[in-house]
């Protein structure tokens, strides 16, 4: 922009000119959210699909205007989704590292690797650790505490497709602009830059090096999927055979790891598994004088364990939304013919489950290619992924030599953005009426 600028102005020095500071908290802000907001919008969407035509009809009998029926039933009824939107964007921007890094902000994510890595001090970084995870826990407490003994949805099981209206040339300009910043802010015109960077240190940025990045990008993603969507397969038909107070209180125990920031899971990773790789050193020094080294924390599985922990809650929810639309009397019909709980799960659930595994299989596998800050902190000595990769350059000042890595990542990501889309216009109940 500056560039354009000097050049329609013919300005030559930042004295001649007032631009803002874009490495400062408001850049940092608008990039944060113009990359972030697709959480409140899908999740948004979902809600304003799923409402009932019927209920919006009512509300305008009463005498009230299109704005007034948005704000006084449409919006409440999808206060749920868009604060689960919002309360995932806030969890995202708490635990981003890379972004606030590059833009010089100081953050309390910042700060865990500055004491970390920079002064050598695991207490003083597990304590900003805790004072991180304490935000988020009473972040999750406000919104559960707002949203109890109230209840948002329809009572109608009337569903008619919603109408379209024709907008005039001037205001459908307008909506199409409106609609076109954010996607052009958030993606458009930084992949654009990205490709064009790309291709032209592509002979450069090609090499053994990158493959290398590549695969243990792959392997540590595909690893860290398959596990994860096995442990959410067992927890999810675990609920689904006892459904029990404590079953309930372990499934959600075990989902909160994604409302941990990166950092603080690392931490709360290496701190333990460095101490048992230490008291097995040890041991075998009194033992037999051999020494074992680092065990685990030295190595890809506690990145891998790091990547289940973080991401378990994604494929523990598609794997329940997808048992929950299996009738119960296919269990009733499998026990009859002397299938046990296992046999069923393997001989018709799993069949059944193939498109709720896939999504999550795919879920995480983005999420883990995209993973920097427990990357940073737990990956092996002379390993990096592409994330890893996109962010020592990034941190450098060589963009052109991160764009490659980078927009690998973002093509990959594009993928879940696909199919979520796809999946949340199909699901709005009277679709296939409708179409």
């Amino acid at each position: 922009v500056q560039t354009a600028l000097r050049g329609l102005f013919g300005w030559r020095t930042p004295r001649d000119y007032w631009f803002p500071e874009i490495r400062s908290l408001g850049g940092a802000i608008l990039v944060m959210a113009s990359v972030l907001y697709p959480y409140v919008y899908l999740t948004a969407r979902t809600a304003f699909l799923q409402q009932s035509v019927c209920v919006l009809e009512v509300s305008r009998t009463l005498g009230h205007g299109s704005w007034a029926v948005f704000l006084r039933v449409a919006l409440p009824l999808a206060r749920p989704a868009i604060v689960v939107g919002v309360i995932l964007a806030l969890m995202e921007a708490i635990g981003d590292f890379g972004t606030v890094d590059y833009f010089a902000v100081r953050t309390l994510t910042a700060g865990i690797y500055e004491v970390w890595l920079g002064m050598g001090s695991a207490a003083g970084a597990a304590q900003i650790a805790l004072s991180l995870l304490g935000f988020v826990l009473l972040l999750i407490y406000v919104e559960r505490l707002a949203r109890r003994d109230r209840r948002f949805h329809d009572t109608t099981a009337r569903v008619r497709a919603l109408p379209q209206f024709t907008l005039s040339r001037p205001r459908a300009w307008l909506a199409f602009l409106a609609c076109l910043l954010p996607l052009a802010v958030g993606f458009l015109i930084p992949g654009g830059i990205l490709l064009k960077m790309a291709l032209g240190r592509l002979a450069q940025s090609w090499d053994s090096a990158f493959l290398g990045y590549a695969l243990n990008s792959l392997g540590l993603a595909m690893a860290a999927a398959l596990i994860s969507v096995g442990i959410g397969l067992f927890l999810a038909y675990g609920q689904r055979l006892h459904n029990t107070p404590l079953q309930r209180a372990v499934t959600r125990l075990a989902s909160i790891g994604y409302a941990v920031p990166g950092a603080v899971l690392a931490l709360g990773v290496l701190i333990p598994f460095g101490a048992f790789d230490n008291l097995i050193d040890g041991w075998m020094r009194a033992q037999f004088g051999l020494s074992t080294g680092l065990l685990l924390s030295g190595t890809v599985t506690a990145l891998i364990f790091a990547y289940v922990v973080r991401f378990l809650a994604l494929s523990f929810g598609s794997v329940e939304s997808g048992l929950a639309q299996i009738t119960p009397s296919m269990d009733m019909a499998a026990r009859s013919l002397g299938n046990g709980p296992g046999a069923a799960l393997f001989r018709v659930h799993v069949p059944l489950l193939r498109g709720p595994v896939l999504t999550a299989v795919l879920l995480v596998f983005v999420d883990c290619m995209k993973e920097l800050p427990a990357t940073l902190i737990l990956r092996p000595f002379n390993f990096d992924t592409l994330a890893t990769h996109v962010y020592t350059y990034a941190s450098t000042g060589r963009l052109e030599d991160s764009a490659l890595a980078a927009l690998t990542i973002v093509l990959v990501a594009l993928l879940p953005v696909i199919l979520l889309s796809r999946a949340i216009a199909s699901a709005r109940p009277g679709h296939s009426a409708v179409h």
